[in-house]
């Protein structure tokens, strides 16, 4: 499947992967502070942004989306930045196709199925889909009642478009999500021991990454760091992205000088 991206800069290619519900412009912030030193190419997964949908959404067709981006783009190894189900396509491809990974930087993650973190938003972004939107104001509202929080809210409505008869509607398939997030995108990536430099990215106010979340990290990926950022939630790069670009950009910068 062909990805919608966005390549800026030159040099050393860096991969960046949005999270869930997520698109390209999540990471928007730290391309710009790469695009000096490196190429950077920006993607939306399948079924989110302007990618194209599909019923099938596993860990592996996603990581396999990217390599044939890579294919087209005549890349053969490059660095990786993933946020979160970001995080999750980038450590799966590491797993199986670990030549074209040079490291990983993974943002609040860890390579284990989780319990059904998402599964409330996923639901009422379901049943949004399923009503007249007429202007975003009525699609918060739709979501505040909900008891979905301001910030979550402002996230999730990034994902809202115009149709053709001038009403809003997703951008993302909520479909496919719905019906792969138990058996396909909770689930934890599966493959090869991965040995090349990873850096994991814990934020501390989030439970995505707990200590008994190490020792699996350890094992799969045994060349990797554990860095804590205080004082953030699960969307640390938006809470402090000043410090994860300066977190990212140095150690990319490390490992392209090896």
């Amino acid at each position: 499947m062909k990805l919608n991206y966005n390549e800026q800069g030159g040099g050393h290619s860096v991969f960046l992967i949005h999270g869930l519900f997520g698109s390209l412009s999540n990471l928007g912030n730290l391309a710009r502070v790469l695009e000096s030193n490196y190429r950077v190419i920006s993607v939306d997964l399948r079924n989110h942004g302007d990618s194209s949908h599909s019923e099938e959404m596993s860990l592996e067709s996603m990581a396999l989306d990217i390599v044939e981006l890579m294919d087209g783009l005549s890349i053969a190894s490059a660095f990786f930045v993933g946020h979160s189900l970001g995080g999750k396509v980038a450590m799966q491809l590491a797993m199986v196709e670990p030549e074209r990974v040079k490291s990983l930087v993974v943002a609040d993650i860890a390579p284990v199925k989780y319990k059904e973190n998402n599964i409330n938003i996923i639901n009422n972004l379901y049943d949004l889909s399923n009503v007249l939107i007429k202007d975003r104001k009525a699609a918060d509202s739709f979501l505040s009642e909900r008891g979905i929080e301001l910030s979550v809210r402002a996230f999730l409505l990034k994902n809202l478009r115009r149709n053709t008869e001038g009403n809003f509607e997703l951008k993302i398939n909520i479909d496919a999500i719905k019906a792969n997030y138990e058996s396909h995108l909770s689930a934890a990536p599966e493959g090869d021991i991965f040995t090349n430099p990873c850096l994991f990215l814990k934020a501390e106010n989030s439970d995505y990454i707990e200590q008994k979340h190490l020792p699996i990290i350890q094992s799969l990926f045994p060349q990797s760091v554990l860095q804590t950022v205080e004082n953030v939630g699960h969307w640390l790069h938006a809470e402090k992205p000043e410090l994860f670009n300066q977190l990212v950009l140095q150690f990319i910068g490390e490992m392209s000088e090896q």
